[in-house]
């Protein structure tokens, strides 16, 4: 989203809640297109849509149900942007906005169903099957990125249990280069800040010129990843997050076969 849209925003009458349901907004979208660039598209037209939309509840929750559902219907309109290169992924459009919506933006199954204009008992039913298809999910060789060591056994536990293989550890950005060159890992699975060992960012950007793997990054603070400023990734999850919420945007990651720009 460019910087001319964010200026409208706030210059709108209900700018501050606006402004703070913007960067899950860019998330929900990034994570189901699989790019900053098509997902910040959507959110944009999704904006729009949304002030029209939007009833007289301007409460953050509402706002953010309001945007979802824009993007939801925005993206359903063009189902082709989101179909999975992988021919044995069966998992619907609809499967895969549920997943995200209650996983990755920790929305109530019953806000889930309306962003995706269907009744609950419909979206419980295809939410159990895209649960029940995270398992068949086939399995990735991630790499983590964690400076802290506790933090790290504890991502690596959450992936293993997810059904994938840990290939490597990286506490600092020159350790992560080198294991990814080693090991040419299919995920990467990279904190932001990783202290005296540098930027998870930049040791990202360093691994992709060799290796090509999609890219989750892990941050406490999402808002201040997901501004629309500059190039950001498309996979982004919140710290701490349990491991249906890793195992939804590994899932969306890998499916997505892309890079996180």
């Amino acid at each position: 989203m460019s910087r001319e849209m964010n200026e409208k925003v706030m210059s709108g009458p209900d700018r501050t809640a606006l402004v703070r349901a913007l960067p899950y907004a860019r998330r929900y979208a990034r994570a189901l297109l699989g790019s900053q660039e098509r997902g910040d598209t959507v959110v944009a037209a999704a904006l729009r849509a949304a002030l029209v939309d939007m009833t007289a509840d301007t409460s953050d929750a509402a706002i953010r149900a309001a945007l979802y559902r824009a993007i939801s219907d925005d993206v359903r309109r063009t189902p082709a942007e989101v179909t999975s290169p992988d021919a044995s992924d069966d998992m619907s459009l609809l499967q895969r906005m549920l997943l995200l919506l209650t996983a990755l933006e920790e929305q109530p199954l019953a806000a889930a169903a309306a962003a995706c204009r269907l009744e609950i008992e419909v979206a419980e039913k295809e939410l159990r099957s895209a649960r029940e298809g995270l398992r068949a999910n086939a399995a990735a060789r991630v790499l983590i990125i964690e400076d802290e060591p506790i933090i790290a056994l504890d991502i690596q536990d959450l992936v293993e249990r997810c059904g994938h293989s840990v290939v490597g550890i990286a506490a600092s950005e020159a350790e992560a280069v080198q294991i990814a060159r080693a090991e040419r890992p299919s995920l990467v699975l990279a904190d932001i800040n990783l202290g005296a060992g540098g930027d998870g960012a930049t040791a990202v950007a360093r691994i992709l010129n060799d290796v090509t793997a999609p890219v989750i990054f892990v941050t406490a603070f999402p808002e201040r990843l997901l501004t629309g400023d500059a190039v950001e990734p498309a996979f982004v999850i919140t710290k701490p997050f349990d491991p249906t919420t890793l195992a939804v945007a590994t899932y969306q990651a890998v499916t997505r076969g892309v890079r996180p720009v």
